[in-house]
Order: C-alpha cells, then structure tokens, then sequence
C-alpha cells in the first residue's frame, strides 16, 4: 500500500531521471581518438553541460571545446567552456554561441576530431538565420511556432529550413569527422530532429516545412515564406560527400526512463503500465484521454487491477488561446487531468524531465481527486485558468507546483499517474 503517494510519484521521477543519464551509455561509443589531430568537443540543449561533463570524465586524452545550454542550466568542467543563452526565445547570446560554433568547427582540418554532445532544446540556443534575415526574424518565427501547437519533430523541420546551422549544416562546414552523442526529446527518437540537427542531416524537404506551415495556419511573414520557397533553404543532402565517415548515437531516451519507473513500481507491489514513450497532441485533450483510463481502472478494475501505475511520456503540445498565461504543456496535462478526474482515488504527476515546465521555475504539477476541492476552497477556477493556458497560476495557489529544478536529462515528459 502507498502510504504517500507525492513521495511515491517523486520517487519515480527521481528514478526516471537518473537511468535517463546520458553518462550511462558513453563510454561504449567513444570513438578512437586521432593520431595526429586535435579532438574538440561542441554541445548543444539543456543537459549540453553535464554531457560535457560526463565526456571529460570519460575521455582519456587532452581535448577543448564549446557547449550551449540555457541560463541556469550551467555546471563546472574541467576544459570544455560552457555559455548560457536564453531559451525558448532565441537571443544575442544564442547568437553568438552559434558564430563561435561554426568559427571553431570551419577552422578544423581532416586529421581533427569533433565530439557532438546534443540534447533538448538547441533549436533556440543556436538561432543562426539565413543572410538577409535577423535575429529578430528567427525570434517571430519560434514565437510563431511555439504558439502554433504543431508537434515538436514539425516545428524542427520548419526550423532547419530557415538556419545556417540546423539540418546538419554545422557539421558540413567542416573537414573534421563528426561523432555525435544524442540525448532524444522526440517522439520516435529521430536523432536528425533532436535540437533540429545541427551535426544530422535528415530528408526533409523544404516543401514539407512549407506543408507544416499551412497545416497548423502558421501566419509568418511574406519575406519569410519566400525564402522557404527558394533553393537557398534547401538542407545539406544526408547521402552529400560532407558527412562521409560522420556517425551518431543515442545514449538515451524516455522509454528507458519509463522501463525504470516501471521496474520501481513492480518492486512496490503496484502494477506498473507503460501506455506509450511517444504520445503528441495537444496536451489538455491527452490528458481527458489518460483520465478517462485511469477511470475506468478505479471504478471497474479494467482493463487493469488497482493498485495500478499508468506512466507515459513523449511530448504534447500547447495551442495558445491568449496571451498572458503561464505554465508549460506539462502543466496544462496536469490541470486538465485534475478537472477530469475529480472524486477518484487517482494520483498523478506530470514533470519535464529536463526539470522545468515552459518558462517558469517548476518542473510541472502534482493532482488527485481531490485538487478540484482544493481549487474550490482557495477560489481558484480551474476551467477559467485552463481556458486561459495559465496552469501555473491554479497549482502555485493550491500549492501542488512540482519544483526541483535543472536535472542535466532531457528525455521530455514523464506523466505518473497512480490509480489506488
């Protein structure tokens, strides 16, 4: 029986998290080093630093290097420099951590060697625009994107379409042979689309940026759209001779962070269900779809006995409907949920692994079926606040925000939802 099930749910994230390391698979991929050249290792995203930190460890031999990781996310290495940039908005620092990248990596020869360290979040770290166009544009594109609730593997397509740097444009700008190492935030863990590339190149085209843009009523300038129509935002061919002898690896991803939850669960004597590693849509209807199971288990025993553990991960979306809220699509999962699960002996958490929810300080949310009463009593209006995409504002009155800041592991959501 689970005596506290806050604790139990934290339990399994902290569990999650920490299989999710990415430390625990680099050193079967470690490459062997050039016989004459220098080895020099770039990183992007929101665990980029602790990557770097993990491969210095790891590396037996001398090597420099750059990595890019939000504010706030920084931690100490030894000889790898690490610089901060703002994310999800793209700014000057991004900026110019992108020029240093592509200075370093063109100033290389074929007897170097590069070590890319990639992870969550780098399309914002690296904006680059096309000549001709500003940070300002790159800065209205993402907002356009963010806002639009496309999935996050449609959003980096449209993204390496208007970069020098994405869509494996980084790594063709140099001589050196490439060796990434991926941490996968994407439904389905395609490593060209984590961080949209910089070092991987994949086929999307630019017809299908152009595609993705119209499907979700993308309103982007007519400048903008008239460079995506022209062969200047065509991405590096995967076959092209510039990617010869470059290879990549995954050292982790969300289902390896769910099988460990899950392992921890059965130990506990609670039946553990791992419903999907890739679930996209939009957050709140994903969350009616989760409750709707968890229902059907605390009210019938079916199609699973309680006690029961569902967890889930992969990366749902938030289509804004005003301006002003705050909280991230973790957030709005959890509020959703609490609407729909109200009465039930149902306990749930919904976390960014990376451990911070959109732009706020908290990770994501804990409910149960008692949050609606909760809400009731502090005159909180939770279908009011959902309806505004502000999730942050209903749980930091009720108390329930789930707060453990950066964790280095970027794997996407992890939802734990605990039916008893």
């Amino acid at each position: 029986m689970i005596l506290d099930p806050r604790r139990f749910l934290t339990s399994l994230y902290d569990v999650a998290v920490k299989a999710a390391d990415p430390a625990n698979g680099m050193t079967k991929f470690l490459p062997v080093p050039p016989a004459k050249g220098r080895v020099v290792v770039i990183g992007v995203g929101k665990g980029a630093a602790q990557m770097a930190r993990s491969f210095e460890h790891v590396w037996d031999g001398p090597l420099s290097g750059l990595v890019v990781t939000p504010y706030g996310y920084e931690c100490e290495t030894r000889d790898i420099e690490v610089v901060g940039a703002a994310h999800p908005v793209p700014d000057e620092s991004g900026l110019a951590a992108a020029k240093r990248l592509k200075s370093i990596l063109s100033g290389l020869s074929a007897c170097d060697l590069v070590i890319a360290l990639v992870c969550g979040g780098g399309s914002a770290l690296l904006p680059s625009p096309p000549d001709g166009f500003t940070l300002a544009d790159e800065i209205g594109l993402n907002e356009v994107l963010l806002a639009s609730g496309a999935p996050i593997s449609a959003m980096n397509v449209v993204r390496k379409h208007f970069s020098t740097i994405k869509g494996g444009r980084l790594a063709a700008a140099t001589k050196a042979r490439v060796v990434t190492f991926v941490v996968s935030d994407i439904p389905g863990d395609t490593a060209a689309l984590v961080s949209s590339g910089p070092t991987i190149p994949d086929d999307s085209s630019r017809q299908e940026a152009l595609d993705i843009i119209a499907r979700y009523r993308m309103e982007l300038p007519s400048k903008l759209l008239d460079f995506l129509s022209t062969p200047a935002a065509d991405a590096p061919c995967p076959k092209s001779a510039a990617f010869e002898g470059n290879t990549w690896h995954v050292l982790s991803l969300a289902r390896v962070a769910l099988d460990a939850a899950a392992e921890f669960a059965q130990h506990d004597g609670v039946n553990a269900v791992i419903l999907s590693d890739a679930i996209e849509g939009e957050a709140r209807d994903v969350a009616r779809v989760h409750a709707a199971i968890a229902r059907e288990i605390a009210t019938r025993d079916s199609p699973f006995a309680k006690p029961c553990l569902l967890l889930s991960g992969g990366e749902t979306t938030v289509t804004l409907k005003s301006e002003g809220g705050r909280g991230g699509r973790n957030g709005e999962f959890a509020l959703s949920l609490a609407l729909s699960i109200d009465g039930l002996e149902v306990h749930a958490l919904a976390a960014d692994t990376d451990g911070i929810d959109g732009s706020q300080n908290n990770a994501g949310a804990f409910v149960d079926g008692t949050s609606v009463e909760r809400f009731r009593t502090k005159h909180i209006d939770g279908q009011a606040l959902l309806a505004a995409n502000d999730s942050y504002s209903a749980f930091s009155l009720a108390g329930d925000l789930f707060v453990c800041g950066p964790t280095g592991v970027n794997v996407n959501d992890f939802r734990a939802i605990l039916i008893t």
